[in-house]
């Protein structure tokens, strides 16, 4: 019921254990907004929260309660483990056979987020967590690519702008995030794109919300031509659609990178203040696809978990993730994805021919 990238990281995981638990119904509690993340999900039914009014509060958290009493209830899974969840937890404890809450390892998170003598190890992922929750409620599941959000279809209009999508590579890059520790400097991001920009084989699609990032995607998108943005033009839902279908994905560590590796899109993520040791790397990408700062430099990162802490001087950090690295990372993975494809058409083509 909080941050958009933690909700979307629960998605692949409730497909997977409603993929193998169809038996079961699921009714997920969460904001209206989160709706469509979780669009596809069998057997899933989903309850919208109402924070600002009926369960605002106490009082809003125990109505809540009652509300889902309404729905019997068998098991609760806490997959956020906050204040909130904790107390709904307790008011409908007596009602249900089991609760699973999960374990967010605060102890060890801030074992690797101290300035000095750090344990310097990655944890378990969040989405193993998750896991975790469902597993500890007697019904144990195993995640792999197959609990990957299919791919949608999208718009006539998008692709009335972007053209076929066989002709060109669609690159997905989302330059921003909550906490500014986390978001690569606008002018490296403008010196990437032009370097992206200048392969005409390639449509760079922009991402990102708010007033003030429409205004910098929108310099970017009037400056370079196949540069593109529909911040404040098509809706959430079609935004999902139209990232399920890019070639890559380039974030920060934020909710886009979460978005693009739940519809197994291969996603790249820049990492300033924080670390994907911390257990939020999206889901199913390789850490070789995690760009980070040179800790020989700034030993005492990761200073955080969620980025919102800063130190004096933090900016230096960027320096030392070059804008030609993020380049020819996402170059060469969209290279290896098409090496791919053509490996799996000639094998097509050969058992047809046999």
């Amino acid at each position: 019921m909080s941050a958009m990238g933690d909700v979307a990281m629960t998605a692949p995981v409730i497909k997977a254990f409603a993929s193998k638990y169809p038996e079961t119904k699921i009714t997920l509690v969460s904001r209206v907004f989160f709706k469509p993340l979780f669009k596809e999900i069998p057997n899933l039914n989903f309850f919208e929260v109402d924070l600002k009014k009926r369960h605002k509060g106490i009082l809003g958290i125990y109505r809540l309660s009652k509300d889902l009493l309404k729905l019997n209830i068998d098991f609760i899974a806490d997959l956020h483990y906050v204040l909130r969840s904790r107390i709904l937890c307790i008011f409908m404890s007596s009602s249900v056979q089991q609760i699973s809450q999960l374990d967010k390892a605060r102890d060890e998170k801030k074992e690797l987020t101290r300035e000095t003598n750090k344990t310097w190890k990655p944890l378990r992922s969040m989405h193993l967590r998750y896991a975790d929750v469902f597993s500890n409620l007697g019904m144990p599941l195993i995640i792999n690519k197959k609990s990957n959000l299919k791919k949608q279809d999208i718009n006539n209009n998008m692709t009335d702008v972007l053209g076929n999508k066989n002709d060109k590579k669609w690159i997905g890059i989302a330059p921003f995030a909550f906490y500014k520790t986390k978001s690569y400097p606008f002018e490296k991001i403008e010196k990437l794109i032009e370097l992206l920009s200048a392969n005409n084989q390639y449509q760079i699609i922009l991402f990102g919300g708010g007033k003030d990032q429409k205004t910098k995607m929108d310099i970017l998108s009037d400056k370079f031509t196949n540069v593109y943005t529909f911040c404040g033009i098509i809706s959430f839902p079609d935004e999902l659609k139209l990232i399920s279908n890019l070639d890559i994905m380039l974030s920060m560590d934020s909710a886009n990178g979460h978005f693009s590796a739940m519809y197994g899109v291969p996603t790249v993520t820049v990492w300033g203040l924080t670390h994907p040791y911390c257990g939020f790397t999206p889901f199913m990408q390789p850490i070789e696809n995690s760009i980070t700062p040179d800790r020989k430099i700034f030993p005492q990162l990761p200073n955080s978990t969620h980025g919102n802490k800063e130190f004096e001087g933090f900016e230096k950090v960027w320096d030392t993730i070059k804008v030609e690295t993020i380049y020819d990372k996402v170059v060469s993975l969209l290279k290896k994805s098409l090496i791919i494809k053509l490996f799996s058409r000639d094998i097509i083509y050969k058992y047809l021919g046999n």
